[in-house]
C-alpha cells in the first residue's frame, strides 16, 4: 500500500505542465474548428451565391424587377450564368474566413459555459448538504441551456461581424451593378475597395452600415446556432450519447435548414435595411437615408411592410439547402480531422 500511495503523485502531471498541455490542446482544437469553418463556408458560398444575387436585387432595385423570377430572367438575359456570381470572389475568400470565425467563436463560447458549469457544479458540491453524486453528474454533462446556447451564438455573430460587414458592403455594390463588363464603376472586389477608402476612408466607406450588420449578426446567430445546436443535443439525449458524430448525416442537413430558416425569418427586416443602407450614396449630396432607423422609416411610408420583404421567397429558397450542406460540410471536416 505504502508504495502505491507514494507512486500517486508520480501519476499526476505538475500545475505547468497540465496548463501548457491544455493550451497546446485548446489551440489545436482552435485550428481544426477554424480549417472546418473555411470548407463550410466555401461550400455557402458556392451553392447560395445565385440566391443571393437575386435576393439583393430585389430588396435594392425594387423597380427593375416584378418578381424573383422576372429577376432571374432579366439577369440572365443581359448577363448570363455569371451575372448570378457577380462579386463571388470576395465571399468566396471571405465568407470562408468568416464561417471559420463563427465556428471557432462558437466552439470557444461553449466550452467556456460548459467550464462555468462545471464550476458551479464542483461548489455545489461543496456546499454543507449539497449532493456530490448529483453536482458530479451535472459536471460531466456537456450540455448547455438555450440561454447559453444563444448568448454563444451571438459572441459568434459579433466576432464574425469585423470581417462580415465590409466583405458584404463589397458583395452588395457588385451585385447591384448590371451590365457588361468594363461598363461598370467597379472592375472588382479590390477596385471597389481601394476606390472606396481612398475617397471616403475605412470606417464611413468599407465599413458603411457596420452597425446595422452588428445587430443584425448579433442577434442572427443567436437564433442561428442555438436552433442547431438545441437540436444536436437533443438528439444525443435521445440516442444516449455525448458523441457528435453519432447524429445521422440527414439530421444534420434537416437541423442545418431549419436553423437556417429560423436565423432569416429572425432578421430578414433587419438585412433589408443594411442592403439599402450598404448600397446608399456616401455623401450628403447621393445618400438617401441618415440613418438606419431613418432608412426603415422611410421605407415604411414609402412600401408599407412590403418593402422589408422583398426577395424574401428567394432568401427561403435558398436557406434551407444552403445552410444544410454548410453544417454537413462542418461535422464531415471535423469528423475527419478529429474532434
Amino acid at each position: 500500500m505504502p508504495a502505491a500511495a507514494a507512486a500517486a503523485p508520480a501519476a499526476s502531471a505538475p500545475p505547468k505542465a497540465r496548463s501548457a498541455s491544455s493550451s497546446s490542446s485548446s489551440s489545436t482544437q482552435t485550428a481544426k474548428e477554424l480549417l472546418a469553418g473555411s470548407i463550410g463556408g466555401i461550400v455557402q458560398v458556392l451553392s447560395g451565391q445565385p440566391f443571393d444575387t437575386v435576393k439583393v436585387r430585389l430588396q435594392t432595385q425594387a423597380g427593375q424587377y416584378t418578381s424573383a423570377l422576372d429577376c432571374v430572367r432579366k439577369t440572365y438575359r443581359n448577363e448570363g450564368i455569371a451575372g448570378f456570381y457577380k462579386g463571388t470572389l470576395t465571399p468566396l475568400l471571405g465568407i470562408g474566413a468568416c464561417v471559420s470565425i463563427q465556428f471557432a467563436a462558437l466552439e470557444s463560447a461553449k466550452r467556456w459555459f460548459a467550464r462555468r458549469n462545471a464550476a458551479a457544479s464542483a461548489a455545489s458540491a461543496a456546499v454543507p448538504g449539497g449532493s456530490p453524486s448529483s453536482a458530479a453528474s451535472a459536471s460531466s454533462t456537456p450540455w448547455l441551456s438555450t440561454s447559453q446556447l444563444f448568448a454563444a451564438g451571438a459572441v459568434s455573430g459579433v466576432a464574425n461581424s469585423v470581417l462580415s460587414g465590409p466583405i458584404e458592403h463589397v458583395r452588395i455594390r457588385l451585385q447591384v451593378q448590371s451590365g457588361a463588363p468594363g461598363a461598370t464603376a467597379y472592375s472588382g472586389p479590390v477596385d471597389f475597395a481601394k476606390k472606396v477608402v481612398a475617397r471616403h476612408g475605412l470606417f464611413r466607406g468599407l465599413y458603411k452600415g457596420q452597425w446595422i450588420t452588428l445587430l443584425r449578426e448579433a442577434a442572427g446567430y443567436g437564433v442561428y446556432f442555438c436552433t442547431y445546436e438545441s437540436l444536436v443535443q437533443s438528439r444525443m439525449r435521445a440516442m444516449g450519447t455525448t458523441r457528435r458524430d453519432a447524429v445521422e448525416t440527414w439530421r444534420q442537413c434537416v437541423y442545418g435548414a431549419a436553423s437556417g430558416y429560423t436565423l432569416w425569418l429572425v432578421i430578414y427586416p433587419v438585412d433589408a435595411i443594411k442592403s439599402k443602407i450598404q448600397t446608399d450614396g456616401f455623401d450628403a449630396a447621393t445618400r438617401k437615408y441618415s440613418s438606419s432607423f431613418d432608412c426603415a422609416r422611410k421605407t415604411f411610408a414609402a412600401e408599407g411592410l412590403a418593402g422589408f420583404y422583398r426577395g424574401f421567397g428567394t432568401c427561403l429558397l435558398r436557406a434551407g439547402p444552403v445552410n444544410a450542406v454548410t453544417f454537413v460540410a462542418y461535422e464531415v471536416a471535423m469528423n475527419v480531422l478529429g474532434r
